[in-house]
């Protein structure tokens, strides 16, 4: 997403803007530097920061030394935590070059590391001064970026500043790597996720094993590709293993996926470069939260601030990480913190709207992200929520005692009523199950569009695999509307992300995500069993590979799964660890263990403790749990693949060694399907029907053997084959419609109304289900079924509205209290057909009646309002 164009928010500085753009100002590319100062460089990126501080040092004493080896010396001694003597060096570096913006941005940054604000904020005041009165000409690359770093830091439209400074700068004839740095950084800053890759990738080129950019491009991945991440965080470190920013982000990682022992290890390794790292301590503070360990979590935060008390980056990042997991009441408080260090800090501003959003408080959060956006035209989140609220107004609400429904309009009137019935039956089942009080309304969002989604879900387009997402209190979810390979069944999406609901609040929003997606997986096929994930034969040869993750690593199988299907299966797993704990030691067990994540007990213990088994037993019990979940899948038949390298008679050989192969059987069928060859694909397709029919849609031979019993004409064993195939389906678009067909020609209408319900529940957009519920209603006599299906599919611009409006017109004018919008029903099909002599014939016996005063019978149902 593109910001708006951006503008000159401080007007003291549009001269040196049209300089700029204009190209007043001409910067010569610098020389490559003494060989010593490339060596004492080298050392710096390698991190050897002694060595580095040693040769600068030395460097000095020598009157005509350059500028470069102050700046060395004291990103140097910042780096090793040597903050006292940073700052004396930057202090002095400025008696020699008081003109050098570089020097006094460092001078700048070493005093906020001595707690000293004032001077901070003095030493930029002198950069604006110096600017005003005597814009220099610079003589490198450096001295541009470091200009428009300046400019940000002086309120400079970031854009501008991007264009005319940084990527200037990466075009001379030799620029500089901080180039590169500075436009991948503000990129990052500012959520342009693909600026920033191409702008680390631009600068690799260049400058190959560069740690920093290795980095920044880890970081440009993050919320993307994971795998990508690792790789990028791999070469950094080759590059540099005491890499402080790399080893915070490959903590950060390892927090995401709950291996906190090993982000320990990460943390350890930066203080042991920098002791007093302040964001190593943040991540201590939040590793300490997580454990709830109060405490320790004040402890390090206070040590995080000790040689700068009033830095906002602290609190922001220990706050997003607690929003990360969930905890965003926590989350909120600390950007509100880091706020009072620093009221117009932007990450904090942005992080709590997104809090404030995902606590439910849409309020605050909108009015706080529409703010951030005014503020910063080019943050990429802040206008894409921006955008977002703009076409989340024109949607509808639904409420009732315990849920607020967004939707769109057309959508509301569809399936709303729909959606409020399935949430309503989700909340009494799960909460008695559960015994969980939910103290406030839940708020469900729907989007039609899946960048809507993403970008109120993830604060960006993307991430496309997720078809829903519980953030406490607010569940969102992409609509039927939203186009995705395959179909999803909305209310099973639905149950799902509602029951995330009861059991955050059940732990109070303190357990792992491997516990929480395998619950709501569980709870699927406890509903229904069509629903969930269920043992396939994707899923039996991952398991039978030894694919498994044991429980301790669960969560990280979510973060950077090969494929989807790895993706998926790390679903069915944890459901499956869910169903093992259930059926070994009780449902009972598993409310305690949700208990204790409540009182702040780590998981892997409270098992040990409610099970009374160590985890390491546990995991072993629960592989084999698995695998006997795979070998009894399709138990006796011949699954061996197929052979992917052969010869005609290696393979002729293995045919005769494998007569009766699944998979060679189902390539003979679809063989015989192919060529219309019904009579031969029939008896195949009977044989591996009742072999195995646990697959999905196409995949299915029970799906290919009903096409070939209607090619065969063979109406009634398709019906039957159908029947058994609706059992274990949920979502197959093509099964439903067959299905309402075939009712509907025997005139078994409790079936159309049945299959046409859960048509509904895959795609409420179209209009066979609602014409078919209609006309099941019609003729059993529900004319309250019938009215309410009639009207959502004048919704759908049905192609005979003229008929629809007469049918509908007929059953408002049997049911009691109905005569005036029967007659507006039927004028409404007079008015296109003005000859339709049945619509003519009703309107002259509404008209026989007396008229009734005004009502509104189409208001039944959900409080709807916009």
């Amino acid at each position: 997403m593109h910001a708006r164009n951006p503008i000159w928010r401080v007007s003291w500085w549009l001269p040196l803007a049209w300089l700029l753009v204009l190209g007043g100002l001409f910067f010569l590319p610098g020389n490559a530097g003494a060989q010593a100062l490339d060596e004492a460089q080298k050392q710096f990126s390698q991190g050897d920061y002694g060595g580095a501080i040693t040769n600068a040092q030395k460097r000095l004493g020598d009157s005509s030394y350059r500028t470069d080896w102050r700046e060395l010396l004291v990103k140097s001694l910042l780096m090793a935590g040597r903050y006292d003597e940073a700052y004396t060096n930057a202090t002095a570096g400025l008696n020699d070059y008081s003109a050098n913006v570089g020097l006094r941005l460092l001078a700048r940054e070493t005093a906020l590391y001595q707690n000293n604000p004032a001077e901070a904020n003095r030493r930029l005041d002198e950069i604006r001064i110096l600017l005003e009165q005597r814009p220099p000409t610079y003589q490198s690359g450096a001295d541009l970026v470091a200009l428009g770093q300046a400019l940000l830091l002086l309120g400079v439209e970031p854009r501008l500043v991007l264009e005319n400074c940084f990527q200037r700068a990466e075009k001379l004839a030799s620029p500089p790597r901080e180039a590169f740095i500075a436009t991948g950084q503000l990129a990052l800053d500012k959520h342009d996720f693909k600026l920033a890759a191409d702008a680390f990738r631009a600068g690799l080129v260049k400058f190959t094993d560069d740690p920093d950019m290795e980095c920044g491009l880890a970081q440009a991945y993050e919320n993307s590709d994971r795998t990508e991440m690792l790789l990028s965080i791999e070469a950094a470190l080759a590059a540099n293993p005491k890499h402080i920013p790399t080893l915070l982000l490959l903590a950060d990682h390892l927090i995401d996926a709950e291996q906190y022992a090993e982000a320990e290890k990460q943390l350890a390794l930066a203080l042991a470069v920098n002791p007093h790292q302040p964001e190593a301590l943040a991540y201590r503070a939040v590793l300490a939260d997580l454990r709830n360990d109060t405490n320790q979590s004040r402890q390090f935060r206070a040590d995080a601030l000790k040689f700068y008390k009033r830095n906002p980056a602290v609190d922001h990042l220990i706050g997003r990480k607690l929003s990360e997991k969930y905890r965003f009441a926590e989350g909120a408080a600390a950007q509100r913190r880091a706020l009072e260090f620093e009221p117009e800090y932007g990450p904090a501003r942005r992080q709590l709207a997104e809090d404030l959003l995902r606590l439910g408080q849409d309020d605050e959060g909108w009015a706080l992200a529409e703010a951030v956006h005014k503020d910063d035209a080019y943050d990429v989140t802040a206008y894409n929520l921006s955008v977002l609220h703009d076409q989340m107004m024109k949607y509808q609400t639904l409420t009732n005692a315990n849920f607020i429904v967004h939707m769109s309009t057309n959508e509301a009137g569809l399936y709303g009523d729909l959606v409020l019935d399935l949430l309503s039956r989700a909340r009494e089942t799960l909460c008695k199950k559960y015994g969980v009080e939910l103290k406030q309304p839940t708020a469900v969002e729907i989007f039609p569009e899946q960048k809507d989604f993403a970008v109120r879900t993830f604060g960006m387009p993307g991430n496309p695999g997720y078809l829903g997402v519980c953030i406490g209190p607010v569940n969102k979810a992409n609509s039927p509307a939203t186009p995705l390979p395959n179909p999803a069944n909305w209310e099973d999406v639905l149950w799902h992300e509602f029951c995330h609901v009861v059991t955050l609040t059940a732990t109070k929003n303190r357990m792992p995500r491997w516990l929480s997606e395998g619950i709501s997986v569980y709870e699927e096929r406890q509903a229904n069993p069509a629903w969930g994930e269920k043992m396939n034969l994707a899923y039996r040869d991952m398991v039978l590979k030894g694919d498994l993750t044991p429980l301790g690593e669960l969560s990280g199988a979510f973060l950077s799964p090969s494929n989807s299907v790895h993706l998926q299966f790390a679903y069915y797993e944890s459901s499956l660890a869910v169903d093992f704990m259930v059926q070994k030691f009780g449902f009972d067990t598993l409310k305690k263990i949700l208990g204790d994540l409540g009182d702040g007990e780590e998981v892997n213990k409270s098992i040990a403790k409610r099970t009374a088994t160590a985890l390491p037993e546990i995991e072993k019990q629960f592989a084999a749990f698995v695998r006997t979940q795979a070998d009894q899948l399709a138990s006796g038949v011949d699954l061996a693949p197929l052979p992917n390298q052969r010869d005609e008679t290696e393979f002729a050989a293995w045919k005769l060694a494998h007569p009766k192969n699944f998979y060679l059987q189902m390539q003979a069928a679809v063989k015989a399907m192919d060529a219309t060859n019904w009579a031969e694909a029939e008896p195949l397709l009977k044989t591996l029907a009742e072999t195995y029919h646990g697959e999905s849609k196409g995949d299915n031979p029970l799906w290919l053997l009903a096409v070939t019993q209607r090619h065969l004409n063979q109406t009634n064993a398709e019906l039957a084959t159908l029947t058994k195939f609706a059992r274990q389906e949920s979502d197959f678009v093509d099964l439903y419609v067959r299905l309402i067909e075939l009712a509907g020609i025997q005139k078994d209408w409790p079936a159309v109304a049945k299959y046409a319900g859960r048509l509904l529940a895959v795609n409420p957009l179209i209009s066979l289900p609602h014409r078919a519920l209609a006309e099941a209603g019609a003729a059993t006599g529900d004319s309250n079924q019938a009215i309410t299906a009639y009207r959502k599919l004048l919704l759908l611009d049905p192609p005979d509205p003229v008929d629809v409006h007469y049918q509908l017109a007929k059953l408002l004018h049997a049911r009691a209290g109905s005569e005036n919008e029967a007659r507006r029903q039927v004028l409404q099909s007079l008015e296109d057909a003005p000859r339709y002599r049945d619509a003519q014939r009703l309107l002259l016996e509404i008209n026989a009646k007396p008229l009734q005063p005004s009502t509104n019978a189409a208001a039944s149902g959900p409080k709807a309002g916009k």
